[in-house]
């Protein structure tokens, strides 16, 4: 398997992208309008929020996708097109026929994805205008400036490619995110583009998507606030010619490793790319009698404010992390609990069977000074385990949200 952190959406055959400013954003020099296009139709699938307010473009996509098929993504950021009614559907479904038309492609082949300010109307003419632009730009080397395009808050673009072999035959995944703020556990503002020149049936597809959020984007928290328009989409064009995968053999397997380690990655970029932070924060909690208890234990520790704000403030104030778990409505022994705090080159002991031990105050603020800190918890009850992400909490996160809109 090889990884590729400088190559996106078009690393895979058959697939071309943009990115460009059409007008949606203020700043010239921002890019707002972004579109994703495989040469031939492709099985595709989605995963998207479980907040009960969704966004007008989540919706038309969810329906576009009921024939498990896409040929094009188009996203703007900027703007949500949530909370905006009859409106903001109408438009939403504009944006894929617009779209559609100028590829000459059903409407139906065509998703939708929007982010940015909810409840403002959707500047739809700035799209219509910027569609033929950014299609006459569509290359195999526009991931980076589709990538740009889609990013709000980010501080950076998220891109990731992943090379492997079917039988022999070469295969590539690639992807490009958001998110930066809400998020949260069960996605938030975020969105995840997975294109692949990968042969494979719908329906394993989808299980293989599933399976992968479950353990990436659903294990990233930065702030609590689950957003209304986050999607993980991915498009399977099928032009590595590789034999079809349609069982759950060695091929699959293969292929849901590539896709954990390039979802990983990106939930990973997400957290540390939270609004304000300065710090990466993984959770590893093991000992678990079973994996989804280890998972609600996890998120619950990545989750609390308090732990976060202890991380940024390199405060080995372990008993937030007792807390945390206590919290977590979960089974588990706290007379057992150990917990360390590490990094990349060092870890300390701060906590054996649920009490403070000695341990050196000036290595561990060393340790939690790092940019990226793990939280080890072993609860010494079974042999389950899961992993979550966050980050720190900083004065610049309300900074940065108490002017959003503005």
């Amino acid at each position: 398997m090889k990884i590729n952190i400088n190559k996106g959406v078009t690393a895979p055959k058959g697939f071309k992208a943009a990115g460009i400013h059409c007008g949606i954003k203020k700043s010239s020099l921002k890019k707002d309008l972004a579109i994703i296009y495989s040469d031939v139709t492709a099985t595709a699938c989605g995963v998207y929020t479980k907040n009960k307010v969704k966004g007008a473009p989540l919706l038309i996509t969810k329906e576009h996708l009921n024939n498990k098929c896409a040929q094009a993504i188009i996203i703007n950021s900027g703007n949500a097109n949530t909370c905006t009614g009859d409106d903001g559907l109408e438009k939403a479904k504009k944006m894929a026929s617009l779209c559609g038309k100028a590829l000459n492609i059903k409407a139906d082949d065509v998703l939708v994805a929007s982010t940015g300010v909810i409840g403002v109307p959707l500047n739809i003419d700035a799209i219509k205008d910027g569609i033929p632009i950014a299609i006459a730009q569509l290359n195999s080397y526009g991931g980076h400036s589709a990538a740009e395009a889609i990013i709000t808050t980010d501080t950076a673009t998220k891109e990731i490619s992943i090379e492997f072999q079917i039988n022999g035959t070469p295969v590539v995944i690639g992807a490009m995110a958001k998110g930066s703020g809400m998020i949260h556990p069960n996605m938030a503002t975020m969105l995840s583009f997975i294109t692949t020149d990968l042969n494979i049936d719908a329906k394993l597809l989808k299980e293989a998507l599933k399976s992968s959020v479950d353990i990436s984007y659903n294990r990233v928290s930065v702030d609590g606030d689950s957003s209304t328009n986050d999607m993980v989409v991915i498009l399977a064009n099928g032009l590595a010619n590789n034999d079809n995968i349609n069982e759950k053999d060695h091929n699959y397997y293969t292929f849901l490793e590539a896709l954990n380690t390039l979802n990983i990655h990106l939930a990973k970029e997400i957290a540390k790319d939270g609004e304000g932070a300065t710090k990466l924060i993984e959770c590893n909690v093991s000992g678990c009698k079973n994996e989804k208890s280890a998972e609600i234990l996890a998120k619950s520790v990545i989750n609390s404010s308090l732990v976060k704000t202890a991380i940024f403030g390199s405060d080995a104030n372990w008993g937030r992390v007792l807390c945390a778990l206590g919290y977590a409505n979960t089974e588990f022994n706290p007379n057992l609990v150990t917990v360390e705090f590490a990094c990349e080159t060092d870890s300390i002991l701060v906590c054996a069977n649920g009490c403070y031990v000695e341990f050196d105050e000036g290595k561990a603020k060393e340790i939690l000074l790092k940019d990226d800190v793990k939280i080890n918890i072993n609860l010494h009850s079974g042999k389950a385990s899961a992993t979550a992400w966050g980050c720190d909490l900083t004065y610049d996160y309300v900074k940065i949200n108490g002017d959003y809109r503005s």
